[in-house]
């Protein structure tokens, strides 16, 4: 009897004689394809658990019986998005930068790591509520390894989140003197033994305008090819991605040059970084929220700001096909480009010559690619996980609909419906 009753017990933790997860069907008005970039009206999505498992007009998939129906016949729905650039611990404001190597020395420290990582669970859950089901941590920013512990907890279930890819410390805090190849591998290796996703590394430095409005930009750390290359060696030999804060000039050749995955800002673009783009199909990251920050005040000063830079190199990006990821660059309420309103962001992209298709894919299909989850994310598709956003509008006609999200589901789980 005990060995029966054991054995009952183990085939319950398999999950034998489990019951199916409830089906769930979504009824959508419209539904968007990013990869034609069309409508599709009347549409069905079925939902088993996590993942979806059929979609198509109505007249083909039915509904199961006893299945949990939400209708959102009266609204848009897309894939959840996915923003590639966000710093979800930048609410602490790195005073003081916590420790990377060791944990907090006082009561004081683990109170201020704690205080931190709280702060980023309600960040990450703006962008979640925003419809940005999943994330992109581009650095701590002095939170040590806050970024991977909320991941982590988010991916267990214990917090209600986005998915998260994160790079912890930027490499540069790792090491401040990252000034050989087997210094910054060590670091890249730090980094890979606390399961990060990304590794990011500073190719610029320090900038200042010159009298005549152009950008003078300080050479970052690590500041050459070689040891660059050896970061971008190193990480691919553990499953990480490269991602570089790199302004323009030198770093930005090198970050390209060296085969990083993910160059960001890149906004005095040059002809030659153009080219390499183009040659090495690497795609551009352009924030746009931490650089309109400062525009007044910098044209004031310079007749001249990086947001207007970043608009020009943009479009010539955009001229000469470079793909174009979203990157919000959103950061905590207090510095003037919050998580939760990166929405926005797309009718700057529309400004700049996208369509709003286009648009809309560099927040879907396009940062699925960049991020490695194009079989996980990025469309409504089979087998996908059902991370689905609805809007009450048309986005093709009025892209500031995405500033109004109003259904929100991950994964299954229904995380706001203004609709009913």
């Amino acid at each position: 009897m005990a060995r029966k009753t054991t054995l009952l017990c183990l085939l319950a933790l398999a999950g034998f004689g489990a019951k199916a997860a409830p089906v769930i069907a979504v009824r959508a008005g419209q539904l968007f394809d990013p990869k034609s970039g069309a409508l599709f009206p009347n549409q069905i999505v079925l939902i088993a658990g996590e993942r979806i498992t059929d979609v198509g007009p109505a007249d083909r998939v039915q509904i199961p019986p006893g299945a949990q129906v939400i209708d959102l016949s009266r609204a848009t729905v897309l894939p959840g998005l996915i923003d590639q650039h966000v710093h979800v611990m930048e609410a602490g404001l790195r005073n003081p930068p916590l420790p990377i190597h060791d944990m907090p020395v006082n009561q004081a420290g683990l109170d201020a790591y704690i205080d931190r990582v709280l702060l980023a669970v309600v960040d990450a859950q703006k962008d979640l509520n925003a419809g940005f089901t999943t994330i992109n941590d581009m650095g701590s920013h002095g939170g040590s390894w806050g970024t991977v512990a909320l991941r982590d907890a988010i991916d267990k279930g214990l917090l209600r989140g986005p998915r998260m890819l994160v790079a912890g410390p930027t490499l540069s805090e790792m090491n401040p003197k990252l000034d050989s190849a087997e210094a910054a591998r060590a670091a890249v290796r730090e980094l890979a033994d606390h399961h990060v996703n990304w590794v990011k590394i500073t190719s610029s430095g320090a900038f200042t305008f010159r009298a005549d409005g152009t950008l003078d930009i300080k050479p970052g750390n690590p500041g050459t090819l070689e040891i660059t290359r050896a970061i971008v060696e190193e990480a691919h030999k553990h499953g990480l991605k490269v991602a570089c804060h790199a302004y323009g000039g030198e770093g930005l050749r090198n970050c390209i040059d060296a085969g990083a995955d993910a160059p960001q800002h890149g906004l005095d673009l040059d002809d030659q970084s153009l080219r390499m783009l183009l040659q090495k199909n690497i795609p551009l990251n352009a924030t746009l929220f931490d650089l309109r920050l400062f525009d007044k005040e910098e044209m004031e000063k310079y007749a001249n700001s990086r947001f207007r830079m970043m608009e020009k190199s943009f479009k010539k990006a955009l001229a000469a096909g470079v793909r174009l990821g979203f990157s919000s660059g959103a950061q905590a309420d207090n510095t003037g480009f919050p998580h939760g309103s990166q929405g926005e962001t797309f009718a700057y992209l529309v400004k700049w010559g996208l369509a709003p298709a286009q648009a809309l894919r560099t927040a879907t299909t396009v940062n699925a690619e960049i991020i490695g989850w194009q079989d996980r994310v990025g469309t409504v598709e089979k087998g996908k996980f059902a991370d689905l956003i609805a809007v009450a509008g048309d986005p093709l006609k009025d892209i500031t609909e995405m500033q109004r999200v109003k259904f929100v589901m991950k994964g299954g789980d229904v995380v706001r419906n203004d609709f009913k």
